[in-house]
């Protein structure tokens, strides 16, 4: 269970000047734990700390920066339940899946130890021409500088983990904001940085308003801000973010398609779980299902049937595979928009009930292409099936989007697939699989309004640095 208090980490180390922030248990609605809430002195103060400590991050020797992420991994491993039945409390995630994202916490952490020694340069050849006889250049990554780094709910242990462990790899300090609603992970990660040798400065990990929180943005101190969570705010914020470097990772409505070579049982079984997991509350959870016509109704019965065998409950309990919503207001408004499709001429195959923040999982078939469920990210256990019968043509259909993070393609033909990954306008393109899978270590990110940049450990390290050129003259005469 939840301490009945957590700090706040100012400068490494904890502070307790209140406990103003509630986090709530997501399945019973009850305060579960309160932390510490920064206001803007506490910012200003981390974003000062920051700064302060470029020089001391920037002077660790790389195999020290990889004792720190090493201390980390070995730390999770040995609070591994306690991390997941954190996570289950304070976000609603079922157990099961809570235990598979602290796996995924520490992956995140060892691969950054791993390549915390492996930041590497190269050596040019400038002679070029005659004008560049006798100069020889060669180029190294450096630390971009003081970072701040903004974290959704969702995901708040391995999405926290996926800004913290390439700052430590690279040597970057920062200030970061937690959600809100799901503060607690991140505070322990806190807890266990705060016991390395980490310089004073490198790191706050501070809970906050949005408006205590402004500064994480404007302040050019800071060299780079990393945000992930809703398009509408992430564009604002990079419209504000003066002159430094922005990484976006935004939201989708992310497309499967199941083409007639498919095999069925495999491509029901991923697609339950990648439209369903974590109640559809993730950016590449499967929200369009696009079906070949000739395997449609078989390949629609069996999602069906699959679906509605799905337990729907409490998060702690073991056979729970939909837990709640982050929130009832969230639930109401996937209630709203089922209700609005149904309208225009949706036919509801199964799911639809609601019960407080609880949102049954939900399939629907000849939804409008304009409506809400089609067009914008439903962020809940809402998937649309619509059927195609050309490949080209259900390329198009994928595209036909404002967002563009992953697709999955269910196919056994290597020209569709690479005729896929040639033309979707996404991030990435998962062959036999739904695209809510990842790894953690490939590049990650997308395009159109699903953001800029990319994370995945060895790019996110790549984003918080810069390339220093040096350029020899040898000696003449």
């Amino acid at each position: 269970m939840l301490e009945p208090s957590y700090p706040y980490y100012l400068a490494n180390r904890p502070e307790r000047p209140n406990k103003d922030l509630e986090v709530a248990d997501k399945f019973t609605g009850e305060v579960a734990t309160k932390v510490a809430l920064a206001d803007r002195e506490a910012i200003d103060q981390a974003i000062a700390a920051a700064a302060d400590a470029v020089p001391a991050m920037g002077e660790m020797r790389p195999y020290e920066r990889q004792q720190v992420l090493q201390h980390c991994v070995d730390r999770f491993r040995e609070r591994q339940e306690e991390l997941a039945m954190a996570l289950c409390i304070e976000a609603g995630k079922p157990i099961r899946d809570s235990r598979g994202e602290v796996t995924r916490l520490i992956d995140t952490f060892r691969f950054a130890a791993e390549e915390s020694v492996r930041l590497n340069g190269e050596v040019q050849n400038l002679e070029i021409s005659e004008r560049a006889k006798g100069y020889r250049g060669m180029w190294k990554r450096v630390p971009i500088g003081a970072c701040a780094f903004i974290s959704p709910f969702n995901f708040p242990l391995n999405l926290t983990a996926h800004k913290v462990a390439p700052a430590i790899a690279v040597g970057c300090p920062f200030v970061l904001k937690p959600a809100s609603l799901t503060p607690v992970g991140a505070l322990m990660i806190g807890e266990i940085l705060a016991e390395s040798d980490l310089p004073p400065g490198a790191f706050s990990i501070l809970p906050c308003s949005r408006e205590a929180a402004d500064a994480l943005t404007t302040d050019e101190r800071l060299k780079l801000l990393s945000f992930t969570g809703s398009p509408e705010v992430g564009w604002n914020l990079k419209s504000r973010a003066g002159k430094k470097k922005v990484v976006l990772e935004l939201g989708g409505n992310a497309a499967c398609v199941v083409d007639s070579d498919a095999d069925l049982d495999d491509a029901v079984q991923r697609i339950v779980f990648g439209a369903f997991y974590q109640s559809g509350q993730s950016c590449v959870g499967v929200q369009r299902v696009m079906v070949h016509e000739s395997i449609y109704d078989e390949f629609r019965n069996r999602l069906v049937a699959a679906t509605r065998e799905l337990v729907t409950g409490d998060p702690k309990e073991e056979g729970t595979f939909v837990g709640p919503m982050i929130s009832e207001a969230e639930a109401e408004r996937i209630d709203d928009w089922i209700g609005s499709a149904r309208e225009e001429g949706a036919t509801l195959l199964c799911g639809g009930t609601r019960k407080g923040a609880l949102m049954d999982a939900t399939l629907l078939e000849d939804v409008p292409a304009s409506s809400d469920l089609n067009r914008r990210e439903v962020f809940g256990p809402v998937a649309v099936l619509s059927r195609f019968s050309a490949f080209d043509q259900v390329l198009d259909q994928v595209n036909d989007s404002d967002f563009g993070l992953q697709a999955g393609i269910f196919t056994r033909d290597l020209y569709k697939a690479l005729q896929a990954w040639d033309r979707l306008e996404v991030g990435g393109v998962v062959i036999g699989d739904v695209p809510s899978w990842r790894v953690d270590h490939m590049p990650y990110g997308g395009v159109k309004d699903s953001g800029l940049g990319r994370e995945g450990v060895r790019f996110a390290m790549e984003e918080m640095t810069e390339i220093r050129n040096l350029v020899i003259r040898e000696a003449q005469g």
